[in-house]
């Protein structure tokens, strides 16, 4: 079995994006690890190569900044980086810059695509998220935060990323059939310096909005706010070891009562419903499971 590791990035030293990690966290299960390396305003290209592994090979890329329209270019330049991969790869495995894959993980995600390798109705294979925020003691537990994301998909020209990149589709606009796999990716995109952060909001606002649009949508803050956060949950697992550096040179502080919420009363009973039979309402499915 071949496995092909994918990713994007650019101004990862700029906003602060944990992209070493998240490479090192799935390098071991990967053949080779292709990652589109985006003209950068930092030396992002001197912090990849700077990765000491023989797998990874670097496509440098151009973003095509008059894309601003819904996050389309990410999903470019997530393409740029697929089409690279090997075609005699069985499965490619997508991080993005700010995702981890816990070493506890690596068994079963090795077994599952193992076990579906050479089943062609399984275009892919579905991971749980933890969506980290604030700090690394606290996650996000409100509807929005999505539970589940295609992570490993067929090394298929049919196969394509999908609007902002948060998933896939194939063929016109089909649903990727998946299986589901017991494995969490772990989501750090929220938890930065507070300065790192504003900075991150404001340059992906200008992917998604036309100048036009930008006043209204840029914040003028030096910083970014924390406390407006709507309900979190102590997280009392342990983080993966590419992490425990990072974590170490934490230097801001994030204190949240548990008890606080900015929720509304319909989405307090969405949460309910959840809590008591694992049930979402109206949860948005970029998948088919199968």
């Amino acid at each position: 079995m071949k496995v092909s590791g994918f990713s994007f990035i650019r101004n990862a030293v700029r906003y602060d994006y944990p992209v070493v990690e998240a490479i090192q966290s799935v390098l071991p299960l990967c053949d080779e690890f292709v990652i589109a390396v985006g003209k950068s305003d930092d030396d992002t290209l001197g912090l990849i190569r700077g990765i000491s592994s023989p797998k990874i090979r670097i496509v440098e890329t151009v973003w095509d900044d008059s894309l601003r329209s819904g996050g389309a270019v990410l999903a470019q330049e997530t393409n740029k980086a697929f089409n690279a991969v090997s075609d005699d790869a069985d499965w490619a495995f997508y991080i993005q810059g700010d995702e981890i894959l816990h070493e506890q993980y690596h068994d079963t995600v090795r077994r599952e695509m193992l076990r579906w390798k050479d089943d062609s109705d399984v275009d892919g294979l579905l991971f749980h998220y933890r969506h980290f925020y604030g700090s690394y003691d606290y996650v996000g537990i409100a509807p929005w935060w999505y539970r589940n994301e295609i992570r490993i998909i067929r090394k298929n020209r049919n196969i394509y990323s999908y609007r902002d990149a948060q998933g896939f589709r194939k063929g016109e606009n089909k649903k990727l059939n998946v299986k589901p796999i017991d494995a969490y990716i772990y989501h750090y995109g929220w938890v930065k310096h507070p300065k790192n952060m504003q900075q991150k909001i404001n340059g992906f606002v200008r992917l998604y909005h036309d100048d036009a649009r930008l006043e209204d949508n840029v914040a003028k803050a030096d910083e970014f706010d924390y406390s407006n956060i709507d309900a979190l949950s102590r997280f009392d697992g342990t983080h993966p070891k590419v992490m425990t550096d990072r974590i170490s040179r934490i230097n801001w502080k994030f204190d949240h009562d548990l008890k606080k919420t900015n929720l509304s009363l319909k989405y307090r009973f969405k949460m309910l419903v959840e809590k008591l039979t694992g049930y979402r309402i109206f949860e948005y499915k970029n998948y088919r499971i199968i």
